[in-house]
């Protein structure tokens, strides 16, 4: 019995599924334009989830089609993590509501909760008609917008999702919608997703904070460990779990290129990246190579292992790993992965390098503030793993 539940455990919600096709979208201005003339060709439904939903202009473009879907007759739904739908301003609340559109929060905030209040939906998620979905790191706010930040917009990846795999989307999304909303979830039957002869195939792996383990961390793992050629991680935010670590470690000794690719100077948590550069030396002793990207704030969420891809919310830190509800979309797709492949690369040549005797040799005061830092860390560890926290945030 035993040995029947681990196996269990070890099974990943939602299959490997072919026959889909993903477009990669880099960048505000290409994915927010694809998002909203999906939305604007909506005939059933609008189904989005995000963590970051902030009043400004990419807001209210998105506001303006989801009320101009409800005029149409097209069911919206709109799911939003409460933490990070603070800065959405309550006229803009009420002029979705005003229009018909169903709107729900992820654990809303409530003064005596204390550490449940930390358990986030960080999962970013559109769906239409059952059709197609898109996923990533990119939330609706100014921070990803060319015009609005020309020279300080954020550099993120999204990715479009057609075929089998938007059912998967779909459920993951009724589930939470469930769970959290006040009112069912009541729309047409989806359309069987398009299976596309020379498509793709393609997995949802899914990550929650009271899961037994995380299947997002557990792929990554495996795929890192089989990896021949090449393991290339990009992420905003690295304060990886030990075991992602020793995989990453013990893949470059064995000759694969390792690289990681982090935020430079330019970052919304320069705290975060004090506490990620306290892995380097040892990272670097073992052959792993390490860029920061200069000229803007990283935050692409990306795991390129030979020819399988990793795109969605989940980052490389604890934080994720203890807190929040995150998904991602794996595929192998030679030709996208090679399109990733000429995006790292681009990006590599706007990053600064390490070097290992050099960073041997950083000033006192460095290894000092990495000292300080790395207590943070160790500090939120021990919280994390208290065994009363351990609880999700609607027990």
């Amino acid at each position: 019995m035993r040995s029947s539940a681990r196996k269990a455990k070890r099974k990943y919600r939602f299959p490997w599924r072919g026959g889909n096709r993903f477009r990669l979208l880099v960048d505000g201005r290409e994915f927010y334009a694809a998002m909203l003339e999906s939305i604007g060709e909506a005939q059933r439904y609008v189904l989005l989830e995000t963590y970051l939903f902030e009043s400004g202009r990419v807001a209210d473009r998105f506001i303006e089609a989801l009320v101009a879907a409800r005029g149409k007759g097209v069911q919206v739904y709109l799911l939003l993590d409460a933490f990070g739908a603070l800065w959405l301003r309550k006229k803009d609340r009420q002029r979705l509501v005003d229009a018909g559109v169903a709107l729900a929060f992820y654990n809303p905030l409530r003064t005596r909760r204390w550490h449940r209040n930390l358990f986030r939906n960080h999962r970013k998620l559109l769906l239409v008609d059952g059709l197609v979905a898109f996923t990533g790191g990119a939330g609706i706010t100014d921070s990803f917008d060319p015009d609005a930040l020309p020279d300080g917009y954020w550099h993120e990846t999204m990715i479009e999702v057609r075929g089998p795999n938007v059912a998967d989307w779909q459920e993951l999304f009724a589930e939470t919608w469930q769970r959290w909303s006040d009112f069912p979830l009541v729309i047409d039957s989806p359309a069987d997703p398009p299976r596309f002869e020379d498509g793709s195939i393609g997995r949802v792996v899914v990550h929650g904070p009271v899961m037994a383990s995380s299947e997002i961390m557990r792929s990554y793992v495996r795929h890192i460990r089989a990896a021949k050629n090449r393991v290339w991680l990009a992420t905003a935010y690295f304060v990886p779990p030990w075991k992602l670590r020793r995989a990453l470690r013990r893949r470059a000794r064995k000759g694969t290129d390792v690289r990681l690719m982090l935020p430079g100077p330019r970052t919304d948590h320069p705290g975060v990246r004090y506490m990620a550069s306290r892995y380097y030396e040892r990272l670097l002793s073992n052959g792993i190579r390490i860029f920061e990207y200069q000229p803007r704030f990283l935050h692409a969420k990306v795991l390129l292992c030979d020819g399988w891809l990793s795109i969605g919310s989940y980052n490389a830190d604890r934080w994720n790993y203890r807190w929040n509800l995150e998904a991602n979309q794996e595929l192998r797709d030679p030709v996208l992965a090679r399109e990733m492949e000429g995006l790292f690369e681009a990006d590599f040549a706007h990053c600064r390098e390490f070097d290992y005797e050099l960073w041997r040799q950083r000033p006192w005061y460095r290894r000092l503030r990495e000292e300080l830092w790395g207590g943070v860390v160790r500090l939120l560890g021990w919280f994390s793993d208290l065994k009363k926290h351990r609880r999700g945030p609607g027990e």
